[in-house]
């Protein structure tokens, strides 16, 4: 399924002029973003738990010192939930970029 212009639109942003999309990582995953100054960047829409976790341990695994998950704002409550599920530490932001929740696992 092809991903949405919302969808593309932040991962874009997210990895900035000189980061880079879709970046490989184990187990045939791909990180949505990776900005030049070491910020791993997933953007996740369906407000689904088990998608929010996935996406968490990707964020886990690409190793990066900052970690963000972008969501709708209706679904930032659940992305801190799953985050502290995975045991992740890093930042939920809404698309807009306008708040954000820093989580400690």
């Amino acid at each position: 399924m092809t991903e949405s212009v919302s969808h593309s639109r932040a991962k874009n942003k997210a990895a900035g002029k000189d980061g880079q999309t879709e970046v490989p990582l184990s187990r045939n995953r791909r990180l949505d973003a990776l900005s030049s100054g070491g910020r791993a960047t997933e953007v996740e829409r369906s407000g689904n738990l088990d998608n929010l976790s996935k996406a968490a341990l990707r964020l886990k695994a690409s190793g990066a010192p900052r970690k963000i998950l972008q969501v709708p704002e209706k679904d930032m409550k659940t992305a801190v939930a799953a985050m502290r599920k995975a045991g992740v530490s890093g930042t939920v932001k809404n698309l807009g970029g306008t708040k954000n929740r820093s989580v400690r696992p």
